[in-house]
C-alpha cells in the first residue's frame, strides 16, 4: 500500500509527521476495544504487504505487526475496558481508546488521520477517512497492530475461559460463542450492554 494523497498533502503542507489511528473490537460481545496510533517515518521504505487488517490472514498480520513496530517512529496503544463500554456505550468507549492511544505517543504528530467519520469529541485536529484502513498507509499500519494486540489478548483470556473459543472468534458473536453463553452463562469479560448478553443478565 503506497503513501496516499492525503498523507503526501499533509506532509507537503508542513505536517511532516502523520499519526494513523485505528481501533478494533467495536462489535464483539466480550473483551475491550483496542486502538493504536502509529507514526511511520515519512522517508523510509514502505512495508510490503500492509493493507486493511480485515483483509489479511492472521499468519500475515503477526509478522507485519512486528515489522511495523520495529520501523515506526513510535507506536502506542489505548483501550477501553468492558466496564467503560457498558458505562459509556461502545461509541464513546471507542473514542476514549483512540484518545488514549494518541496521547501516549512519545512523539507529537503534526496531524492525525483516523478511520471512519470525524469525531467531534476526540479533542484533536484530525482528518477522517471512511474505509481509511483500506485507503491510508498509516491507518492500515495502526489497524494491523491493534488487531494483533487484541487477538493476542482474547487468546490469552480463552485459556481461562475455554468454553467460548475466544482464540478463534476474538469475542465476536459466532454460533459457538452464543451456544456457550446459553450453556455456561457470561463472564466478567462480557459486555452486559450488548443484547445477547443483556438477555442473560436480566
Amino acid at each position: 500500500m503506497p503513501w496516499r494523497p492525503v498523507e503526501r498533502e499533509l506532509r507537503s503542507a508542513g505536517g511532516l509527521l502523520v499519526a494513523g489511528v485505528d481501533e478494533v473490537g467495536r462489535g464483539p460481545l466480550a473483551g475491550p476495544v483496542v486502538a493504536c496510533a502509529v507514526i511511520m517515518p515519512p522517508d523510509a521504505p514502505l512495508i510490503r504487504g500492509v493493507a486493511d487488517s480485515k483483509t489479511l490472514k492472521a499468519a500475515d498480520r503477526e509478522p507485519l505487526a512486528r515489522r511495523i513496530s520495529e520501523r515506526a517512529m513510535c507506536v502506542s496503544l489505548g483501550a477501553a475496558s468492558v466496564r467503560e463500554i457498558d458505562t459509556l456505550n461502545i461509541y464513546h468507549a471507542t473514542v476514549l481508546a483512540m484518545r488514549r492511544a494518541v496521547h501516549r505517543l512519545r512523539v507529537t504528530p503534526d496531524h492525525v488521520v483516523i478511520d471512519g467519520k470525524p469525531i467531534r469529541t476526540l479533542g484533536l485536529e484530525h482528518t477522517a477517512l471512511v474505509d481509511g484502513d483500506a485507503l491510508c498507509y498509516s491507518i492500515a499500519c495502526a489497524s494491523i497492530v491493534a488487531k494483533v494486540t487484541r487477538d493476542r489478548l482474547m487468546a490469552s483470556l480463552a485459556r481461562r475461559y475455554p468454553a467460548y473459543l475466544w482464540e478463534r472468534n476474538a469475542g465476536y458473536s459466532t454460533a459457538a460463542h452464543l451456544a456457550a453463553l446459553t450453556a455456561v452463562g457470561y463472564t466478567v469479560h462480557h459486555r452486559k450492554s450488548f443484547a445477547p448478553v443483556q438477555c442473560l443478565v436480566r
